[in-house]
């Protein structure tokens, strides 16, 4: 599986972005989708995931509420809304992808995921 992720930019603290992560390959639907980030001088940090189908989703405590994790099966694609922006969610976000067995398994452990994009900036102005 080769990943993609794109959408990310600068925008201004309240604002919204969508990034997207484009999957090659015909096993997606076998895979559980998350997100990560990092900052300069941090660790990599879990976002969000979701999982093959039905859709169960995972987010970390402070993008409750202001992100949205999703996915089309059918065009291989996961996406990740991020409304109410803070200068606080300025990193570097990667898309990953997880085999799984399981439909309904999700993780927030980055060593569980197998493979990984490119990663896509985002800024947050204050």
């Amino acid at each position: 599986v080769q990943l993609q992720a794109s959408g990310g930019g600068l925008v201004q603290a309240g604002g919204s972005l969508r990034l997207s992560c484009a999957a090659s390959g015909r096993t997606f639907n076998q895979h559980a989708m998350g997100w990560f980030r990092q900052a300069p001088g941090k660790e990599r940090e879990f976002v969000a995931a979701i999982s093959r189908h039905p859709y169960n989703t995972l987010y970390t405590d402070s993008v409750k509420g202001r992100f949205t994790i999703s996915r089309d099966n059918a065009k291989n694609t996961v996406a990740l809304q991020m409304n109410s922006l803070k200068s606080e969610d300025t990193a570097v976000y990667y898309c990953a992808s997880m085999y799984v067995r399981r439909a309904d398994m999700v993780s927030r452990i980055s060593e569980d995921y197998q493979y990984w994009g490119q990663g896509t900036q985002v800024t947050v102005s204050s």
